[in-house]
């Protein structure tokens, strides 16, 4: 194990990167920490692999620190029940989003847990199977019920708490784009329940709403 002296020395470095104006930002995410990502890439670039290291990370209950962690573990040295618990304990969007896509989808794992967290009762939790079922629906669609999936979709995601409802637009949007077959009911599902039609879009990125989305990429890729 890394002696507390190793890990307080880099609790100690990621307190030096703290800024002000960054957590200030970020917080309007719900992201309760102030380190630059690129200077926490850096730091966990220095430090390479460290698994060991990077457990006590995460069990200091800092954001900084579980980003980190997430950037410095090894995916498949974790088991089925710590992935299920370290996803119940981030709660913060980010630490969230790294660990489901820098970890649990690397993991063999993966795919049950995609399978267990897709129905749970927390919609924090259910988004990640969400998030994990779109990465399935974009790579390896192969034995998924796309029209059971577009089923639920139209019959919850209106009424779906913000992050759940999110991610479940985003599996709407990845089948009517890579799948030809459902597109036209995937579009429709869209139109009608108008989920993010209204989102606020910075200029040249395309947005979240499922049928402007689905028309654009679906563009691009014919246009090549």
């Amino acid at each position: 194990m890394p002696t507390e002296t190793v890990l307080g020395e880099v609790m100690a470095e990621l307190a030096a990167l703290e800024d002000p104006k960054a957590r200030a930002v970020n917080e309007r995410h719900g992201d309760d920490h102030g380190v630059n990502l690129g200077s926490l890439r850096a730091l966990a670039k220095r430090l390479k692999t460290q698994q060991e290291l990077a457990c006590r990370l995460w069990e200091t209950d800092d954001t900084a620190a579980r980003l980190l962690a997430l950037l410095i573990c090894r995916p498949k040295a974790f088991g089925r029940d710590e992935l299920d618990a370290m996803l119940r304990e981030a709660r913060v969007p980010k630490v969230h989003d790294w660990l489901v896509n820098y970890v649990v989808k690397k993991s063999p794992h993966a795919e049950e847990l995609r399978s267990a967290w897709l129905d749970d009762p927390d919609p924090v939790v259910a988004s990640a199977g969400w998030a994990l079922t779109t990465d399935r629906v974009a790579k390896k669609p192969e034995g998924l019920d796309l029209a059971g999936l577009l089923d639920v979709v139209e019959a919850e995601m209106k009424d779906a708490p913000d992050r759940l409802q999110w991610a479940m637009n985003h599996c709407l949007a990845q089948i009517g784009i890579e799948h030809p077959e459902h597109r036209g009911r995937a579009l429709d599902i869209g139109e009608r329940l108008e989920v993010l039609k209204d989102y606020p879009t910075p200029r040249g990125c395309t947005s979240p709403f499922a049928p402007v989305w689905i028309t654009e990429m679906v563009r691009r890729k014919r246009d090549g």
